[in-house]
């Protein structure tokens, strides 16, 4: 029954690339200090109206509380009992950072190797056009209801979706929840990801003088702001690049599929000779343990400095946190260890920027293996469960709002698509095949694989 779904598909991929090229020339960076807000409202009407053309008449814009529009809609099965799915994708991307790094045009979909280059094309335009080409190919032969999101905010991390959910939580409630938005373990090789990190992002900030002072009449007793925190920040991580942030578990081990060693090292991008940290496998210290990043630092820049004794300097920093630990009780053990750890009683002070839970998803129901079933038939293969270092905080409002519903994440990015970087892409396979298992999935579970009623109803 897959060849049909299949041949349907493959049919409309020239067309789904002329969306995608549509998709990617708009800027829709939901940051109005780097891109005109009328990008991202031309977007939201892109996905609006291609989505009424398919039966959700009732698609609109809805106004979130951080000012960014979603898309939300409905489009009924002609059965009563049928179980509801809840599509979701996000239309706003990150901004292309220097464009000077790009091999191609960073808002125009472009040829390169074989695969399809441009800023959101992965993230998350090609989800988008993925959801598109599943309904397209089931036409009217969707078995479930079905409810649309597709947000305008989701890079900026300003929480608008969030907090519409908890506001409207009969708007968006499902039976399965597909939340597009990750990837497979590379082209080729199916995955859900059923692990997200949460993380706890802060700025630290050291001082130690009224104002910079002369370093040939000062330097040695006088106190380096820039060394005190570079002292600071290397207690967060041990000899073997282990984080190392007093009163944090970090023994964990992942209970999933493991993450090869030098399939790991390619897909990062580590160059030949450097040692990838941690003493123990790739998947534990990926997805099972807290790792702390340091994102940026304010101090003097190397062109331009002076032979003075820097008197404050500031960090930002981001700790990932693992499921089985609340980001909360993570933050809290990062402060405390900032404090505790600020070299010469230096003075320090901590803001915090940003909190988001990790999540764990059940995967013992009948829409995960319903979505096994249809992802092995798309691909030719068995599709793994996988974790991701990565937070999606919607995940767990979704989790708290409608407690019964099955939330599986997957999507059309993987290691080489460099979501988030210069040079982001999709394999065009990759859309091509999560939209057959996508409708695969839809056909099956309408058919038998679902709720005993619809979830508007229980």
């Amino acid at each position: 029954m897959s060849e049909d779904i299949r041949d349907r598909v493959r049919s409309m991929m020239s067309a789904a690339r002329g969306e995608l090229a549509e998709l990617v020339a708009l800027r829709s960076v939901a940051d109005p200090r780097q891109s005109p807000p009328e990008e991202c409202a031309k977007a939201a009407e892109w996905v609006r109206s291609r989505f009424a053309e398919l039966g959700f008449a009732d698609a609109r814009l809805e106004r979130t509380p951080d000012g960014s529009d979603a898309v939300i809609g409905q489009r009924p099965a002609a059965h009563p009992d049928a179980p509801t799915v809840l599509l979701y994708a996000h239309y706003d991307v990150q901004p292309p950072l220097e464009e000077s790094a790009w091999r191609t045009p960073p808002f125009e979909l472009t040829d390169m190797g074989g695969r399809w280059a441009g800023r959101g094309a992965a993230d998350c335009k090609g989800n988008i056009v993925m959801h598109l080409l599943a309904l397209r190919a089931l036409g009217d032969d969707i078995p479930v209801n079905l409810k649309l999101v597709v947000e305008g905010s989701e890079e900026q991390g300003t929480g608008g979706l969030e907090r519409y959910v908890e506001a409207n939580r009969d708007v968006l409630r499902a039976d399965a929840i597909l939340v597009c938005d990750t990837g497979n373990a590379a082209v080729g090789r199916p995955a859900t990801t059923v692990s997200l990190r949460g993380f706890a992002n802060v700025v630290v900030r050291v001082e130690t003088l009224a104002s910079e002072v002369h370093s040939g009449m000062f330097g040695g007793p006088a106190p380096d702001a820039l060394a005190a925190l570079v002292a600071l920040l290397a207690s967060l991580r041990d000899a073997g690049g282990n984080t190392t942030v007093d009163g944090l578990e970090r023994a964990q081990t992942w209970p999933g599929e493991p993450y090869d060693t030098e399939q790991f090292r390619s897909d990062a991008g580590v160059l030949d000779g450097v040692d990838l940290l941690g003493d123990a496998a790739v998947a534990d210290v990926l997805w099972a343990r807290p790792a702390l990043t340091v994102l940026g630092i304010d101090c003097p820049p190397v062109v331009g400095s002076t032979a003075a004794i820097t008197p404050r300097a500031a960090a930002r920093l981001n700790l990932r946190v693992p499921p089985g630990t609340r980001a909360t009780d993570a933050l809290n053990a990062l402060r405390a260890h900032l404090e505790a750890h600020a070299p010469w009683h230096v003075r320090v002070e901590i803001e915090t920027e940003a909190v988001g839970e990790p999540f764990r998803a059940p995967t013992d129901g009948p829409a995960y293996r319903a979505l096994a079933d249809a992802m092995r038939s798309a691909y030719g293969v068995q599709p793994s469960m996988l974790g991701q270092g990565g937070s999606i905080p919607l995940c767990n409002v979704f989790a708290d709002a409608y407690p019964d519903a099955e939330i599986i994440l997957m999507g059309v990015e993987e290691p080489l698509a460099l979501i988030h970087a210069p040079n982001e892409s999709v394999d065009p396979s990759e859309i091509e095949n999560l939209a057959v298992a996508e409708a695969l999935f839809l056909r099956a579970y309408g058919r038998g694989g679902g709720m005993t009623g619809p979830a508007d109803d229980r």
